[in-house]
């Protein structure tokens, strides 16, 4: 999984090629690679970054004017340059010694490829690699009979799994054929000289063209020079839309800044202000999704008028601020809830409801689990559905009947920050607007909320204020290998996000617990070895917080507390105290979560890690 860029042109299309990998470097990547038509097939891989393969494909002077290129995240085969794609053929009897006939990008995992490979190696196909994807490369050389597109389409039908690929072949030196299922892929149309795409992700061809094809569920997509075509699942020719998409490129770029984290997590205030920008009331048209027909707010209006639960189905970072949204559910708007994560609830008996909303949160908006997720809801009948989401042209907002689109910008640092607190942000309106169509947000109510929303920015500028404090808890905590994390209520959810972000970028051990389950287990892991971070707003639970931290104290432990200038906890022997700028109520989450976002990164700086791309993880998780 992770990056594929396709062309076809009449040009030299490697640096084509490779800038789009650069573009794509932010989702994570173990290995990459490159392969063009000249002549035959010449490709270039690495396990090192995409300026090591730059500088390899100059070296061998690899040049062409058809080509795919590709940066892997691992699943089947360790990250080596021979698991590293593009992956060929490598046909039988006497096509073996002539290896090379088709070469082949894959995103995605295929569940049958031990039966595919079992079977192919008995024809005499050769594998150079542990991946599925060259499982793909021998089917469809097995099938080729002069015309590639056939030979795609011939394959397809025998994949289990979720896919995107892009293939070119040795004997049609200006064709790519891709398909897709359960991966994106997109097809660009080329402004210059006849030139087309293909792209897993709109940024890979920012500057190139934004003239964009989102291919749907099963389409399989020839690209030549001047023209394309496309067939549906059912291989029949079909009319996609072109939409013209701005993936602007320079929101790259680090400016001040050490690491994109440290930039995105300063972006905080004017992400938060983007998202709530010309929010004047709750009214249902903020959720009108993409493309819905009729007045505005009425499809809205209809949907939260007939539901009454939800169902919230995320992952990762997005399931933590789903948690958190079903405290404001449950409290503000009384309406039930639940919070699944997407790559369990598919798998599971559950007990469906037409009336419930399916919300769906995803910064990508192509998180496969979730995406899968979503489809099981559906199935089970439960047909309103609802995306908070950063990308309003992905397979999520397609998807759903309802959206709202968060305005983070592009975020380049694996361990997501502001595209966290955008969610959090956008569910706080679908709040409100849920509790005003059930007639449970009164005028001052309302008044008040949207009053808070629009400080915001103001008050997240003042926490970001505290970060050389930070800096001074992060020397302590880049000598431990431990840390504990606590939080009651709302800040529950809060607590498992500030442990998940230590995880992901320091590698420190960490653990996010509800206070008062300390005393049912984990107290027994408290030493002065294991730093406990204790997020403590001034909310109806402070006092029980309290006799949990002194819990901590007793058994030696060394607490580090973020917390509201009017709780009453002081520095001291053993506890460390950073105080918040203000009290902030229901909407103190989207403040607490930035000091732990700030402890993450400066102890990830301390320990020299590579901090916006962590080791084995990727930004957009596009496989199960």
């Amino acid at each position: 999984m992770c990056g594929i860029v396709g062309a076809v042109s009449g040009r030299n299309i490697v640096p084509v090629l490779v800038q789009g990998l650069q573009r794509l470097e932010y989702r994570g990547y173990d290995s990459c690679g490159v392969a063009v038509h000249a002549g035959g097939l010449r490709r270039a891989r690495t396990t090192s970054r995409v300026a090591e393969l730059l500088a390899q494909v100059r070296d061998d002077n690899i040049e062409g004017s058809t080509g795919i290129a590709h940066t892997r995240w691992a699943t089947h085969g360790a990250p080596a340059v021979h698991n590293a794609h593009p992956h060929f053929s490598h046909g039988p009897g006497a096509e073996a010694a002539r290896p090379g006939r088709v070469a082949l990008v894959h995103n995605g995992i295929i569940e049958n490829h031990e039966s595919l490979r079992a079977a192919l190696q008995a024809k005499g196909y050769v594998f150079t690699s542990q991946t599925d994807t060259e499982v793909i490369a021998h089917l469809i050389d097995s099938h080729y009979d002069g015309d590639l597109f056939e030979a795609v389409k011939a394959s397809v039908k025998q994949l289990q799994g979720a896919y995107a690929i892009a293939a070119i072949c040795r004997d049609e030196p200006h064709r790519v054929v891709g398909a897709r299922a359960g991966s994106p892929l997109i097809l660009g149309v080329g402004k210059e000289g006849g030139e087309n795409f293909l792209a897993s992700d709109a940024m890979a061809l920012a500057g190139v063209t934004d003239q964009i094809v989102y291919l749907e569920e099963g389409d399989v997509v020839d690209i030549q020079p001047g023209k394309y075509w496309i067939v549906d699942r059912a291989h029949k020719p079909v009319t996609r839309a072109v939409r013209t998409v701005h993936a602007h490129s320079g929101a790259a770029e680090l400016g001040p800044y050490r690491h994109y984290m440290q930039k995105e997590i300063f972006e905080q205030p004017r992400a938060v202000a983007d998202t709530l920008e010309g929010v004047q009331g709750i009214v249902p048209e903020l959720f009108d999704g993409v493309g819905v027909d009729g007045a505005p707010g009425a499809a809205a209006w209809r949907v939260f008028n007939e539901i009454d639960n939800v169902l919230i189905l995320a992952c990762g970072t997005s399931y933590y601020s789903g948690c958190t949204a079903k405290y404001w559910l449950e409290s503000i708007a009384k309406i039930p809830t639940q919070v699944e994560i997407a790559s369990e609830y598919r798998y599971r008996d559950s007990v469906p409801n037409p009336k419930t909303l399916v919300v769906t949160i995803s910064q990508s908006g192509e998180t496969a689990d979730t995406l899968a997720a979503l489809k099981h809801a559906t199935s089970l009948g439960m047909a309103h559905t609802l995306t908070i989401c950063n990308v309003s042209t992905s397979a999520m907002v397609r998807e759903c009947k309802l959206a709202y689109i968060t305005r983070a910008g592009v975020e380049i640092g694996v361990a997501s920050t502001k595209a966290f607190t955008t969610q959090l942000a956008g569910l706080f309106l679908l709040t409100l607007a849920l509790a005003q169509s059930k007639g449970r947000l009164p005028e001052a109510d309302e008044a008040r909320y949207l009053k808070e929303m629009r400080h915001l920015p103001v008050a997240l500028q003042s926490v970001l204020a505290l970060e050389p404090q930070l800096i001074s808890w992060a020397e302590d905590f880049a000598r431990k290998e431990n840390a504990l994390f606590l939080g009651r209520g709302l800040h529950y959810p809060i607590a498992l996000e500030g442990a998940l972000k230590l995880k992901e970028v320091t590698y420190i051990h960490a653990e996010a617990y509800a206070a008062g389950e300390l005393k049912h287990g984990p107290l027994a892991l408290v030493t002065s070895e294991m730093p406990v971070v204790a997020v403590a707003p001034n909310d109806a639970l402070l006092e029980k917080l309290k006799s949990n931290l002194q819990e901590v104290r007793a058994r030696g432990g060394v607490l580090y507390v973020l917390a509201d200038g009017d709780t009453h906890i002081e520095s001291s022997e053993g506890i460390h105290v950073i105080r918040m700028p203000e009290h902030y109520g229901a909407l103190s989450p989207l403040l607490h979560v930035v000091p732990l976002q700030l402890l993450a990164y400066h102890t990830a700086c301390a320990r020299g890690t590579d901090v916006d791309k962590p080791r084995n993880l990727a930004k957009s998780v596009t496989v199960e």
